[in-house]
C-alpha cells in the first residue's frame, strides 16, 4: 500500500512540475526572454525543491540531454567562423581577451570579497553559453546551481540591456523575428547519425572518465565531422527543448532552502557585477568604433557578454553586421570552452582562493551550505 501510495506521489509531482513548467515557459517566451525552454523548468523545479517536493531526474537522461545540446552547439558553429576570425584576427584576440579578462576579474572579486566560493564565481562569470559553463561546472568542482544562477541572471540582464539599446538605435526594422517550427519533417538518416554520434560519445565518455566529457565531445566531434560532412546532425526542436527541460530540472531540483537563502544574500552583489560587465563590455565597443571602424550597434552586440542565441535574434531583426557578430559571439564560447577549466584552476590558485568555509570546522555566514550526498 505504501510502495502505491509512493507511486500516486511521485505520478502527481511530476505532473505537478510539467504544468508549472509550461505555464512558466509561456510566460517567458511571451516576455521574449531568452532561454526559456531551460529556465521556465529549472524555476519549476527549484519551487518544488524549495517546499520539498523534489522530483528526481534520471542520470542516464541527463547525460542523453546534455550531449544533445554539445551537438546543438557543434551544429551552430560552422568553419566559415575560422575564416571571419582569421582575416580580422587581431581585433577578434582583443574583443575576445578583454571580455573573458573583466568577466574573470568581476568573478574573482566576488569570490574575493566571500560572495561565493572561488571555483562557483569563476565559472559563474564566464561570458561563455551559459548551459556550457553551467554543465562543465560541476565536472571541475563549482556549485551547479550557483553557477546557473548567476549566468542566467546575466543572460536576462544582458538580453533586455542589448534588445533596448538595439531598440533606441534602429527604430524598427521590418524584419519579423524568426517562428520556431516545432514538429518539422525528420530526416531519418541523420537523426540516426546523431543518435549514434551521442550513444558513441557517452560510451568514450564512461570509459575513459573524461571530465565533462559528456558535453564536449558531442560538441567536439560534432564540429569536425558536421563540417567535413561525414555527420549531419538533426536534432528537431521538439527533442531540443526536451532537453532543455531535462537539464532545468536536473539543476533545480538540487536547489534548497539553505542554498536559495545564499544565493537571495549575493544577488545585490551579483547584479552589480553583471551590470558592471555590461558597461565594461560597453566601453570595449567603443573602442572598437574608433580603432577598428565598426559601427556602434555592430560592436555593442559583437562584445554583449553572453546570450549568443539571444545575440543572434536581435542582430537577425537589426542593421548590423551578423557575420561579424556571431563570428565575435562564437569566438568567445570556443576559447572558454579550450581554456575555461585551466584558466579558472589558476585564477583560484594563483589568488588562493578557497571553495571552502573561511573557518577550519565552522561555516562562514559567507558560503553556501553544502548538501549531503
Amino acid at each position: 500500500m505504501q510502495q502505491q501510495i509512493s507511486g500516486r506521489t511521485k505520478l502527481l509531482r511530476w505532473t505537478g512540475l510539467l504544468v508549472v513548467s509550461a505555464i512558466l515557459f509561456g510566460i517567458l517566451e511571451l516576455a521574449h526572454l531568452p532561454a526559456a525552454l531551460l529556465l521556465g523548468p529549472m524555476l519549476a523545479a527549484i519551487a518544488f525543491a524549495a517546499t520539498e517536493k523534489t522530483v528526481h531526474v534520471s542520470n542516464r537522461l541527463v547525460s542523453i540531454a546534455q550531449a544533445m545540446i554539445g551537438c546543438m552547439i557543434a551544429k551552430s558553429i560552422p568553419l566559415s567562423i575560422f575564416g571571419e576570425m582569421a582575416r580580422d584576427w587581431p581585433i577578434f584576440l582583443a574583443g575576445v581577451v578583454s571580455v573573458i579578462a573583466a568577466a574573470v576579474t568581476l568573478g574573482w572579486l566576488l569570490a574575493r570579497f566571500h560572495v561565493l566560493p572561488g571555483t562557483t564565481a569563476i565559472w559563474g562569470a564566464m561570458p561563455g553559453g551559459a548551459s556550457a559553463m553551467v554543465i562543465m561546472s560541476e565536472s571541475f568542482g563549482a556549485d551547479m546551481r550557483l553557477v546557473a544562477f548567476m549566468q542566467y541572471l546575466r543572460i536576462v540582464c544582458v538580453a533586455i540591456a542589448a534588445s533596448t539599446i538595439s531598440r533606441i538605435w534602429v527604430s524598427k526594422t521590418g524584419v519579423p523575428l524568426p517562428q520556431t517550427i516545432w514538429f518539422p519533417s525528420i530526416e531519418w538518416l541523420p537523426m540516426a547519425e546523431t543518435a549514434a554520434l551521442i550513444a558513441g560519445c557517452i560510451l568514450l565518455t564512461k570509459w575513459f572518465r573524461i571530465p565533462a566529457g559528456i558535453f564536449l565531445l558531442p560538441l567536439i566531434l560534432g564540429v569536425i565531422l558536421q563540417n567535413t560532412g561525414i555527420v549531419h546532425i538533426e536534432l528537431p526542436p521538439w527533442l531540443l527543448a526536451a532537453s532543455y527541460a531535462l537539464v532545468g530540472w536536473t539543476i533545480g531540483g538540487r536547489f534548497s532552502r539553505d542554498i536559495l537563502a545564499h544565493a537571495m544574500r549575493a544577488l545585490p552583489q551579483v547584479i552589480g557585477s553583471i551590470l558592471a560587465l555590461i558597461a565594461i563590455c560597453g566601453g570595449f565597443a567603443v573602442i572598437l568604433v574608433y580603432v577598428a571602424d565598426v559601427d556602434p550597434l555592430t560592436a555593442y552586440l559583437a562584445t554583449s557578454p553572453g546570450g549568443a542565441d539571444s545575440v543572434a535574434i536581435i542582430s537577425a531583426s537589426s542593421h548590423v553586421d551578423v557575420p561579424f557578430v556571431m563570428s565575435m559571439q562564437l569566438a568567445r564560447l570556443l576559447m572558454i570552452l579550450l581554456t575555461g577549466p585551466a584558466l579558472a584552476r589558476l585564477v583560484v590558485k594563483w589568488s588562493r582562493l578557497s571553495d571552502e568555509p573561511r573557518e577550519s570546522g565552522k561555516r562562514s555566514a559567507d558560503s553556501p551550505p553544502v548538501d549531503a550526498k
